[in-house]
This record gives C-alpha cells, sequence and structure tokens, in this order.
C-alpha cells in the first residue's frame, strides 16, 4: 500500500493512469504520516504531509519492523531486498 495526503479521487487517477495495481491510502490532514513519524520536513509541500520515499514493514500490531530507503522516490526495491529485509525482522523476534 501507499499513503498520501492527495484525495481518493485524485489516488484514483494516479492509479488508473499508471496501472497501480495496489492500494493507495488517502491520509487527509496527514495523521497517519505524523503519527507514524514519516513526515518529510525538507521536502516542498512538506506542511501537506509529504512522507518520505521509503518502503515500510509493518507486522500485525502498526508497528514500523523495518525501514528500506533510496535517494529519490522513484527507485524502487527489489523482490529480493524486501524478502530480505522481512527475513531480517523474522530473525530478530526469535528468542
Amino acid at each position: 500500500m501507499a499513503v498520501s495526503y492527495d484525495t481518493i479521487e485524485i489516488l484514483a487517477q494516479f492509479a488508473k493512469r499508471r496501472s497501480i495495481e495496489f492500494p493507495l491510502l488517502s491520509d487527509p490532514g496527514s495523521e497517519t504520516i505524523k503519527a507514524w513519524q514519516l513526515l518529510n520536513e525538507e521536502a516542498k509541500g512538506g506542511s501537506e504531509g509529504v512522507p518520505h520515499p521509503m518502503t515500510y514493514l509493518i507486522d500485525q500490531s502498526g508497528v514500523i519492523r523495518s525501514k528500506l530507503g533510496h535517494e529519490g522516490y522513484q527507485i524502487r526495491h527489489t523482490v529480493q531486498e524486501l524478502l530480505d529485509a522481512a527475513k531480517s525482522v523474522t530473525q530478530k523476534k526469535k528468542p
């Protein structure tokens, strides 16, 4: 999923234009973005709630367990990078 301060309508248009199949969640007022401490205050429009362009692995309780970032928002993580991060998280949980 992705979280944005954009409206549902804008996100729907964006998803259609880009053929995005995963959920795009609208966060009016950036409440979730701020609660998860994801606000990128250095980004233009940061006051609107621009989140850091990162991938977050979140557990079933809503706790961020891993953060993966790249410089810029256009680079995406490989499946292997995501699997390695998930594996690292599960290994940390084992006693």
